[in-house]
Formats: C-alpha cells, structure tokens, sequence
C-alpha cells in the first residue's frame, strides 16, 4: 500500500524488530535529510530501501546504527544490531577471516572455545567454515562482504543492516551476496533492512520502502514497486 510519513500505533511497534517513529535528522551546515520519516520492519523479514542520492537512505541506516544520532523522533529496536558498509576493507580489521569474526567478541570476554565455536558457526552461516585461516586480502569483495555479515552472526545480532553492500561487486557477486542475506533472513529468523539502488535487487525481499524529501512515501510489495519505478 501507499504511505506517507505516520505515526506508528504502540501496537505496530510493540511486535516490529525495527520501529521508526517521526524520524528527523539535519547536518550541522542545516541540510534537512530525515524529516517525519516512520517505517516498521517485522521480525524475519527482508526490507529494503530505496531513494534517489540525497533521500536519506544511508543516513537513516547510520542512525539505527546507532553511528549518527537523530534529532527528533523515535526508534526502537528490538535485537542486537550488525552493521554492515558498502566497502568491508572499512570494516574487516584483522589479517585472517577467523580471526576477524573473533575479533567482534573480544568485548564479551568469552572462554576460548565459545570463541572458537562462535567463529565456526557464523562462518558455516555464511558458507565459508573452510576460510578460517584465509588472508583477507586473498578475498574476493563478496567474500569480505560475507566475512563482515559473519562478524554480526557471532556477536549474536538478530537485526542487519546493510549500506549498498554490493555496490562494489560484480553482478554474479551482487547476486549471489543478496541471496545469502535472504537465506540467513529464513533459516535463522534474522531481520533484515538493505540499501539499495538496483532494482533487481527487489526479487529477493519481503517489503520495499521508497525514500523522497526525507521520508518513506511508499511501501509495500515489492514488486509493485519496481514495477512504478521501472514506469510500468
């Protein structure tokens, strides 16, 4: 269905894995990117958001992030939080994939073989539990990008959010990369909200919101969506 900015019921955002109520963000030179934005993730379900440059996509991201902090509005977040970014060499900091996904779980103090099983079991997740000892720079991109989603699986996270995390892969790797996510969606009851802007990218969720001017003006099937934006 259609939808312009809303406040959400305190039902809605009671059972949502990611509430966004009113949402409002402004850089310090006065640019307005999020102005009375709201939208609703469910629990298991694969969203994501759409907007031409300038509409606020990554910014709102960022903010539930918790990497920038909003202004006005509320969010409410129902879960632990992965981030991912669009590039992993931002984000992969240590020179073996293993080590890598350990490195997440420092903070958590754990006996080594939790840490051990924690590492396996997230890179099994994302179907590399051969790469443990694999330099990193050895990688491909979709691979890095794979390694950074099993990062957030070993602390544990239940929501992912992903910034254009293939918006510097190949198209067999865009792909590929996407299904992963919507794997990991259904068979470990993750929540998921993706930025994108490639269409054919939309096969692959449950629900897409369109971002304009700060706000979600659209949201809904996603293939209707596609469809108005393709002007079919």
């Amino acid at each position: 269905m259609a939808s312009s900015a809303s406040s959400l019921g305190a039902g809605e955002q009671a059972t949502a894995a990611i509430a966004v109520n009113d949402l409002g963000f402004s850089w310090p030179s006065g640019d307005t990117v999020l102005q009375h934005c709201s939208l609703t993730v469910n629990p298991g379900e694969f969203g994501m958001l759409l907007g031409s440059n300038g509409s606020g996509k990554s910014t709102l991201l960022r903010i539930l992030a918790g990497l920038l902090d909003r202004q006005s509005g509320q969010i409410q977040l129902q879960g632990r939080v992965g981030f991912v970014f669009q590039n992993p060499d931002h984000q992969l900091v240590m020179p073996t994939v293993g080590a890598d996904v350990a490195f997440g779980l420092v903070a958590e103090q754990l006996p080594f073989s939790q840490v051990r099983q924690r590492v396996l079991s997230a890179l099994a997740a994302v179907h590399l539990e051969h790469f443990q000892r694999r330099p990193i720079y050895a990688l491909s991109g979709g691979q890095k990008q794979r390694v950074a989603i099993a990062g957030a699986i070993a602390q544990q996270c239940q929501i992912l959010l992903l910034d254009e995390p293939t918006a510097l892969l190949d198209p067999d790797s865009q792909i590929a990369l996407v299904k992963q996510v919507q794997e990991l969606v259904k068979t470990r009851g993750l929540t998921a909200l993706w930025v994108t802007h490639r269409l054919l990218e939309l096969d692959y969720c449950d629900r897409a919101f369109l971002l304009a001017g700060g706000h979600v003006i659209e949201q809904g099937d996603p293939q209707r969506i596609k469809q108005k934006l393709l002007g079919a």
